[in-house]
């Protein structure tokens, strides 16, 4: 490898074993920017679809990778085949609510809840 220059063929793995990929990327990278990358050509037929970056989680061996850091510093090299494809897992964050669906919740009446206890 020429300083770890060369660019890095990456598969994106989504929740349902489909994938995105594999595409070559420059080492200096973003994660934002392979997250963009994704929301891009995200399938249309999903049930589930991220609206934004930040509903995107990306994993590489094990490690959910940080937005601002780069390709090159987010690769774990141990079990990486030369020249190989690495494959980065994709999950999709559930919505968070907005802030007026919160307040009808804390507004709305109390549901009666069993009060047993299991010995």
């Amino acid at each position: 490898m020429a300083g770890g220059k060369e660019p890095i063929e990456v598969r994106f793995r989504l929740f349902d074993g489909t994938d995105i990929g594999p595409s070559k990327y420059d080492p200096s990278t973003t994660v934002s920017a392979l997250k963009e990358f994704i929301l891009a050509r995200w399938p249309q037929d999903k049930e589930i679809t991220p609206k934004t970056v930040n509903d995107l989680k990306l994993i590489n061996a094990g490690r959910i990778l940080e937005n601002n850091r780069t390709l090159a510093e987010s690769r774990v090299p141990v079990g990486e085949v030369p020249g190989g494809v690495i494959t980065m897992h994709v999950v999709v964050r559930a919505p968070q609510p907005d802030k007026n669906s919160e307040k009808q919740l804390a507004n709305s009446p109390k549901q009666n809840r069993c009060g047993c206890t299991i010995l």
